[in-house]
């Protein structure tokens, strides 16, 4: 059974990048979806059971899932402002995360600030 696969989909065993199907379209993917592949790409990652090859395959899938699910992250939370100002103009503020302790605009990516 060297080809069996989880529950989780992800193949056991010592088996190629084939075994993660090539990614689809992405803009039809969902948010969900993109989580549960670049999971995926972690666990094969983590394995230690591929070649320099094969990881440098996975790596940039999983590159082009966490760039996609950036985008819809952006896009989500610009709706979401819109929403908001439209609703009686309650003012939008940063995010602190309080367990990091950071300051406004320190959460998040570089560049992710709301203007």
């Amino acid at each position: 059974m060297a080809n069996a696969t989880t529950s989780g989909g992800v193949a056991s065993g010592s088996a190629g990048p084939s075994d993660l199907p090539e990614l689809p379209d992405l803009r039809n993917l969902g948010f969900d979806q993109i989580l549960a592949r670049l999971r995926e790409v972690v666990i094969r990652l983590e394995s230690g059971e591929l070649s320099l090859e094969q990881s440098l395959v996975i790596y940039e899938q999983g590159v082009q899932l966490a760039r996609r699910g950036q985008q819809l992250l952006a896009t989500a939370e610009k709706r979401v402002e819109i929403l908001i100002s439209a609703s009686g103009g309650i003012e939008v503020a940063p995010f602190v995360d309080p367990v990091a302790g950071g300051s406004p605009g320190s959460a998040g990516s570089p560049g992710s600030s709301v203007e």
